[in-house]
């Protein structure tokens, strides 16, 4: 007989406990890495479809987060944009060492909102002319450091530094692109795909080899580990359900 995935086997068992009252909804705190903000809206609201149980998002850059979960914020749960993030918690006695699984895995694209800016993008980021590029704090955002690795490979890295303008997370990052404060940035491909879907702009997907994977990872807190909904939506990320709204906003899989 063949085994039913575990995804499957916990989605089952939500919504089975939610169809027969037996489980009540309750309410999770999750910190979430900037570039996931928008998907996990979507998320949230799946998840609280079939289960009844809330999702409260607060949202930064991965490092702010993990800062202020060892200061004592009171998360349940963080979904990080890196995979190293989630298991330093659990070495530091802060998360669940078996609820630690890989989510998503992040692209990052060359982005303009002027729809002629960008042509050829790989000959734009190994010698053309940029004037400003945005970029996400390589210290604080795992897609900032990314988009660090992408230029110290194509030797642009230490003559570009006049041209960068670096935001907080890729949000802020993101904004300067936005508003024309930056013409250029680096940003995550979902970020890109949220953004093209209210105005068309041009872009390049960088080649994933380019860079070291950017695997996101996510993890149960040990102060979210007694609390049912925050175990609920561990459980759900790992679901079909949840993997295909991942995709659908960008992301490529994670097996």
């Amino acid at each position: 007989m063949t085994p039913i995935p575990r995804g499957l086997c916990a989605l089952l068992l939500l919504c089975l406990a939610a169809g027969s009252g037996l489980a009540r909804a309750g309410e999770a705190r999750a910190a979430v890495a900037s570039n996931f903000l928008h998907t996990c809206e979507a998320l949230a609201e799946d998840f609280h479809a079939r289960t009844g149980h809330r999702l409260r998002i607060s949202s930064a850059s991965t490092g702010k987060l993990y800062a202020q979960i060892r200061a004592g914020a009171p998360f349940d749960l963080l979904l990080a944009a890196d995979a190293a993030t989630p298991r330093r918690l659990v070495s530091e006695g802060l998360a669940k060492a078996d609820s630690v699984h890989d989510y998503a895995l992040g692209r990052l694209v060359l982005w303009s909102r002027d729809p002629e800016r960008i042509g050829d993008g790989e000959a734009l980021l190994r010698g053309g002319k940029i004037a400003r590029l945005a970029i996400a704090n390589p210290a604080l955002a795992p897609y900032g450091a990314a988009a660090r690795e992408v230029l110290q490979r194509l030797g642009r890295w230490e003559a570009l530094q006049p041209a960068l303008v670096q935001g907080e997370n890729v949000g802020q990052a993101m904004q300067f692109v936005a508003t024309g404060a930056a013409p250029l940035g680096l940003l995550p491909r979902s970020q890109v795909q949220e953004a093209e879907r209210r105005a068309r702009g041009s872009g390049w997907e960088v080649p994933a080899d380019w860079h070291a994977p950017i695997v996101q990872s996510a993890v149960l807190l040990i102060r979210g580990s007694d609390n049912p909904a925050a175990r609920a939506f561990s459980d759900y990320l790992r679901s079909a359900p949840a993997r295909a709204i991942v995709r659908e906003h960008g992301y490529d899989r994670v097996d």
